[in-house]
């Protein structure tokens, strides 16, 4: 008997099994099993064990197997790869785990709001919590579901989040930690066969990123592109997508009162459009200010009894009184909250769209250097799109002074496990086919780096975004810039024209061309490392900042 069978089969031999249970239900179990507290707003706050507020990298595997292996990125530090027997013992163990549970909680499901490849996924749970968190972040399956390349495919995950795997029978086959012992968590997944297992994580997030992780490999091979973006919606049906890591904007810049949200994390751009993958957020919740993020703020605390909320606030501080303090970061910075996408208040709520008009990269450049506006050729965003670039600013723990480049490929390393060249091909493909522009946006650094200059206007930046999406960009003179490689516009309406070039912005001339050259060095080092062998066409390579 396969390993689905066999999960299918240890879900019917249990004597107590909440099988797709109505949402009011879930929450009352998750509340009677302890698992969670209800709150003053009456969304149930949880915490996991210190261990579990945050992914777990390291210990996030995929099954790594002769038919496919060629379609995996391996040289990718976040592909760490598992033999299929460890893979089976894992998932054997889950199953063992699950028969020892006085209760088992299954839900059916969907990634992906376009049934032509809505991908199904049954979760089997000892947790309501886990169920709950399904019914928030994955979508309702379709009545069209077998119109899905994927129907009749499903993706079965079994998740114990509070059970730990036995170090001495997996010594030699998970990682060692630190401390010499042999890790006692897994969050594995086998693309093949479309299983997943997860036991000893605890955070909710490693549920979704698995998810989105599968999506993402499989799409490609459909010829989908999977993205790592919030999307929206003009009067006019024009979508856009933002890309950008954390601390860019992209949340911020997303949520525009005149454009419908389709989402906030993934989506996949078909031949049809855009759609969501997912039927929620999933939101980090530090220092949230309602007067900046009141949409997010309201769809977590908003006043409701319990049983109607269901929204999830995960490792905040809560006071006996049951009002959270979010900025207390004592437990984990990391504090999240999940929550249906029904609750903002501007959303589309078909999660779908035609094809996007423009797509916005955002980078928050501490440097100082990239200017706040550029336009990006196909060549351009593909490279861009490839190096992923925001900077992370000085830290005093490590005694960093400087800025620091970080690059995550597509926008989303960990979660985007193909070769390169697969999606950004894709991208400059479906640019050209579609017209779409590119933009590059800098909210980061201007009049000089960090710790000199200042971090770029909110309402300057959203004038650049305005004039980006409506197309008054299409219509002005460029200028390109010979070492970072974009087009840099000369004008943009409602914006003062010496700050779209950023040498103007610095007083100190000769320390701008520095800063210029040491951050297009990083560029093309980080560039030569991660991609040197990884066939990017020559006109691509040639964009590179540095070369």
């Amino acid at each position: 008997m396969d390993l689905k069978a066999k999960a299918l089969e240890a879900v019917k031999a249990h004597k107590n099994v909440f099988d797709n249970i109505p949402r009011r239900e879930m929450i009352q179990e998750t509340v009677d099993n302890r698992e969670a507290i209800i709150s003053a707003s009456g969304a149930l706050a949880t915490w996991t064990p210190p261990e579990s507020t945050g992914r777990s990298p390291k210990d996030t595997l995929v099954v790594k197997r002769a038919s496919s292996e060629a379609n995996v990125d391996w040289t990718s530090p976040n592909n760490l790869p598992l033999d299929e027997e460890t893979f089976n013992m894992a998932f054997e163990d889950g199953l063992k785990f699950l028969a020892e549970k006085e209760k088992i909680y299954v839900t059916d499901r969907v990634i992906g709001a376009d049934s032509k490849y809505a991908l199904p996924v049954k979760t089997i749970s000892a947790h309501a919590f886990s169920t709950l968190f399904v019914d928030n972040m994955f979508r309702p399956i379709p009545k069209d579901i077998e119109k899905s390349c994927f129907a009749g495919e499903e993706f079965v995950l079994v998740h114990l989040p509070y059970n730990k795997l036995d170090r001495k029978k997996y010594e030699g086959r998970l990682r060692k930690m630190p401390d010499g012992k042999t890790s006692n968590m897994v969050v594995a997944m086998d693309f093949d066969r479309k299983l997943g297992v997860v036991i000893g994580s605890a955070y909710a997030g490693s549920v979704k990123k698995m998810l989105f992780t599968v999506m993402n490999y499989l799409l490609p091979l459909e010829g989908i592109l999977p993205l790592h973006c919030s999307a929206n919606e003009g009067p006019n049906g024009d979508s856009a997508l933002l890309l950008g890591l954390s601390g860019t904007g992209k949340t911020t810049l997303s949520a525009d009162p005149t454009r419908a949200l389709l989402g906030d994390d993934e989506h996949g751009w078909s031949d049809d459009g855009i759609a969501n993958f997912e039927n929620g957020c999933y939101a980090k919740m530090i220092d949230i200010d309602p007067s900046k993020e009141p949409d997010i703020y309201d769809a977590i605390m908003h006043k409701d009894n319990y049983l109607n909320h269901g929204s999830i606030v995960e490792n905040a501080m809560v006071y006996p009184n049951g009002e959270f303090d979010y900025y207390d970061d004592r437990f984990t910075p990391n504090s999240r909250a999940s929550y249906p996408l029904r609750y903002l208040r501007n959303i589309k709520e078909s999660s779908t769209s035609g094809h996007p008009k423009t797509i916005l990269f955002l980078t928050a450049d501490a440097y100082g250097v990239l200017p706040p506006v550029s336009q990006l050729n196909p060549d351009q965003a593909m490279l861009w799109f490839l190096m992923g670039y925001t900077s992370k600013l000085a830290g005093t723990e490590t005694g960093v002074t400087e800025p620091q480049a970080t690059f995550s490929r597509f926008f989303g390393q960990p979660f985007m496990p193909n070769n390169p060249d697969v999606y950004a091909d894709m991208l400059g493909a479906k640019m050209k086919e579609h017209n779409t522009k590119v933009y590059l946006i800098n909210t980061g650094w201007s009049g000089g780096a960090y710790g000199v200059g200042k971090r770029m206007d909110i309402n300057l930046t959203r004038k650049m975004v305005e004039a980006s999406l409506n197309g008054d960009l299409e219509n002005v003179e460029y200028e390109y810039d010979e070492l970072i490689h974009v087009n840099i516009p000369k004008t943009c309406s409602g914006v003062p024209s010496e700050i779209l070039f950023p040498k103007n912005t610095w007083e100190d001339k000769a320390a701008y061309d520095a800063t210029a050259k040491k951050l297009a060095k990083q560029f093309s080092d980080a560039f030569d490392k991660a991609y040197g062998d990884k066939n990017i066409k020559a006109s691509v390579v040639a964009e590179c900042p540095g070369k």
